[in-house]
């Protein structure tokens, strides 16, 4: 049993900011990094720190190999990442003294996905494995699609959220992760409870699992409703954060855990994560978390 990420590959450029620069105005920066990123590479990194069997599925240009390297160093199976001559995914961050961001993101690479490709990665696993999306890549409708008529779960991250969202296959999702803003647009409420309400009234076979900063997290599902208090912290940077909460959420639920637990686990594990810089390096392993 394995997850199948189909997953954004992006270098990040992240830039220190006293304060997020402003319409008209140019900025100094405090420093500048470049880091493996994407929402895709976050959340493989951390269920493959969170001792999950990842396959990581997507494309990278040539100036965007070091990713796949650090896939693999951190124990992702990197075979159905390809290759290509097209300009890799990125992202340009800006970070401020507070540990706040604000991302930029351009799709390159990330919206090369095909029909054929995802057919030839599904057709490799079977029912026992689920497929886990974001909205960073291209085709996220027609994956949900194929992965539930083989009988997999699926698990669906909803950012960056866009008007494309509401036009996937929501119902077909077992476990669709948002936070305060994505759960906002999708639903067309803003209260937490009415969140998940709205959104459990409308997708009644779909676990919500919305994730509210640092007023912790919330999950909504068949097995009832559960929050978990986040945990104190001093943020450097919340980058990553709900990646590493998307992913050992699912580990959680995958060993066999409550989601009770499970959301423990994520939240325990995501405040590790922002009181370190950059976005994968910041990812905590499992022996950590507990």
């Amino acid at each position: 049993m394995g997850v199948i990420n189909f997953g954004s590959l992006n270098i990040d450029y992240t830039y220190r900011v006293d304060g997020f620069v402003q319409p008209g105005e140019t900025k100094a920066v405090q420093a500048m990094s470049v880091n493996c990123g994407g929402k895709g590479l976050n959340q493989s990194v951390a269920l493959a720190r969170a001792g999950v069997n990842v396959y990581h599925a997507g494309f990278v240009g040539t100036q965007g190999i070091f990713l796949v390297e650090k896939l693999g160093t951190c124990g992702v199976d990197t075979r159905w990442v390809r290759t290509v001559e097209e300009s890799s995914g990125h992202a340009v961050i800006q970070v401020t003294d507070e540990g706040q961001n604000c991302i930029l993101v351009y799709t390159g690479t990330n919206g090369i996905f095909t029909e054929d490709y995802v057919d030839q990665v599904l057709d490799a696993f079977g029912p026992e494995d689920l497929v886990l999306v974001q909205n960073e890549t291209n085709l996220v409708g027609s994956i949900i699609r194929k992965a539930k008529s083989r009988g997999m779960r699926v698990a669906f991250n909803a950012a960056p959220v866009d008007g494309q969202v509401t036009q996937y296959p929501l119902d077909l999702v077992d476990w669709l992760f948002v936070n305060e803003t994505e759960g906002a647009a999708i639903s067309g409420e803003q209260e937490y409870s009415a969140i998940t309400q709205a959104l459990r009234r409308r997708l009644p076979h779909t676990a919500v699992v919305l994730t509210v900063g640092a007023d912790g997290s919330i999950y909504a599902g068949p097995e009832g409703t559960f929050a978990v208090p986040a945990r104190q912290v001093s943020a450097v940077d919340t980058t990553a954060a709900g990646d590493t909460f998307t992913g050992f959420f699912l580990r959680g639920i995958l060993a066999g855990e409550g989601p009770e637990a499970a959301l423990e686990l994520a939240t325990a594990a995501s405040a590790i994560t922002v009181t370190r810089p950059g976005a994968a390096d910041s990812i905590p392993e499992l022996a950590e978390v507990l």
